[in-house]
């Protein structure tokens, strides 16, 4: 998440959070991102949020343009990592396709599900079709297309040469499971996240129709 770097701007006023010694920018995001989580996008203002943050509103606008800003942020926030990852993983042709997706696999449900608030919900938002969030859809699309390219390449690949809809089929399903996991793991967040993160990538090889590989 690129944002643009710490200014020198209005004093913080006395707000609902005590000083956390995180930078103005970052205690907006995670006064955002936990609003969002607990009441919805639409029933957040951005006056909640900046006192949340322990801020002036004003002040917030010093940092932030408005609500959407934050979302688009915090939604970047969700795939830079993975992407990044993913695009190391497609680089490193001298290591089997199935080790390199089960890892992407792991990764990402880690990141997604190890921060303190669910922002899976987020996704199926209508405001994300919007202008705004265009750079949000590219990263999701290119994060999405390394899974295809990595699923390609497997073995169980083969059974689908000629089948483009197959392989297609098969990446929306694996995808699908990958950012729905947030919502099964709400149902218990106690869980160990690295344990179900290795479990769901266990079961995406599976959904892929990858049979033999044995994580690390």
């Amino acid at each position: 998440m690129n944002g643009p770097g710490r200014r020198v701007g209005r004093p913080r006023a006395d707000g609902h959070r005590q000083q956390s010694g995180r930078p103005p920018r970052e205690e907006l995001l995670c006064a955002a991102a936990e609003l969002f989580a607990d009441r919805g996008y639409a029933a957040t203002t951005t006056r909640a949020v900046a006192e949340r943050a322990g801020m002036r509103q004003a002040t917030m606008y010093h940092y932030f343009g408005g609500k959407e800003q934050l979302l688009a942020e915090l939604l970047e926030s969700t795939v830079a990592p993975s992407l990044a990852l993913a695009r190391r993983l497609l680089a490193d042709a001298g290591r089997p396709p199935e080790a390199r997706l089960w890892e992407l696999c792991r990764s990402d449900v880690h990141l997604l599900c190890s921060g303190p608030y669910n922002l899976g919900g987020l996704y199926l938002l209508p405001e994300i079709a919007g202008e705004r969030f265009a750079r949000f859809r590219r990263m999701r699309g290119e994060l999405k297309d390394a899974y295809r390219t990595l699923l390609a390449g497997t073995s169980a690949a083969a059974e689908l040469a000629g089948n483009p809809a197959g392989l297609s089929l098969r990446t929306d399903l694996v995808f699908g499971l990958i950012e729905g996991v947030m919502l099964i793991h709400r149902s218990d967040p106690h869980r160990p996240v690295e344990a179900f993160a290795q479990a769901t990538a266990d079961a995406a090889l599976r959904i892929a129709g990858i049979r033999r590989h044995r994580a690390p």
